[in-house]
């Protein structure tokens, strides 16, 4: 598809929540790196268009099914080639940061890449999921439980060296466990990492546990509880607006989201059906 707009675009932020995490959305038409490296890990992935990527030697194509992944201070280089547009989203993380995360795996040190190239689609869409959840920045606990799970399946997967992730434990007297936390504090601004250290696990065991355990994940399953909460708030006649906060989600149009995507129907729908009168 051609582009009119000859202008490049790039924005560059910190996550306001995550010390030493950045990130940057591209739309370039022309651009050209330099060989540079980053102080922290980083991982790109393109959205549309491409790229021609310079790193170890060789070069390879950023494109739509390609994640690339550059170790702290490993220099890389990059150039439009025969593309004529190149969309990417890019992750920053900087020392702070990526101790953060080692922490939330359970690691002591986080693995070396051997390869900067991946072409893993499952890993490509959660990045791209991530990214824009940071962007949203409304949801917390969902922005960690996406940090973690998708950069724990990544080194996982392709890191060399490091700390060995352990798996997480099979055992359902731990769900129910954090699932009395999530119960009790629904309505809080609750994090992924709270729960977790008040059951004894790491934020990664948790998020495998979920996964093993009831086939969701911690946040698919706070998410359920607190529509169980809106909903019992309709019936009785509590405003959207209301019933949007007291049963934890951020806004009345987040609750609005949240409820179409299960249900089919809006919270207005739902309290028509049920009759009541919504003040």
């Amino acid at each position: 598809m051609a582009r009119t707009d000859p202008k490049n675009i790039a924005r560059f932020w910190l996550d306001p929540n995550t010390t030493g995490l950045s990130l940057m959305c591209a739309d370039f038409t022309t651009q050209e790196y330099a060989p540079h490296s980053h102080d922290g890990f980083v991982v790109a992935v393109t959205e549309t268009g491409g790229a021609a990527i310079k790193s170890r030697g060789s070069i390879e194509q950023a494109h739509a099914s390609a994640l690339f992944v550059f170790n702290p201070a490993e220099p890389h280089s990059g150039w439009m080639g025969q593309s004529n547009y190149w969309r990417y989203r890019s992750l920053y993380l900087e020392e702070e940061s990526l101790r953060a995360v080692a922490e939330a795996l359970g690691v002591e040190a986080l693995p070396y890449f051997l390869r900067n190239l991946h072409t893993d689609s499952d890993l490509i869409a959660g990045f791209l999921l991530l990214h824009r959840a940071l962007e949203e920045g409304a949801d917390l606990f969902r922005q960690r439980e996406l940090l973690v799970s998708t950069f724990g399946g990544l080194f996982r997967r392709h890191g060399s060296g490091g700390g060995r992730i352990e798996p997480p434990p099979r055992d359902r007297m731990l769900v129910a466990k954090a699932g009395a936390i999530m119960e009790d504090r629904h309505a809080e601004p609750l994090r992924l990492e709270t729960v977790a250290s008040q059951v004894g696990l790491t934020q990664f065991q948790l998020i495998g546990l979920y996964n093993r355990v009831l086939g969701m994940t911690p946040h698919n399953y706070l998410t359920q509880m607190r529509l169980r909460r809106a909903r019992q708030l309709l019936a009785i006649g509590r405003p959207i607006a209301e019933a949007a906060t007291e049963s934890g989600f951020y806004d009345q149009s987040a609750l609005t989201r949240h409820f179409k995507r299960c249900y089919g129907i809006t919270p207005l729908q739902f309290a028509r059906a049920v009759g009541s009168p919504l003040r």
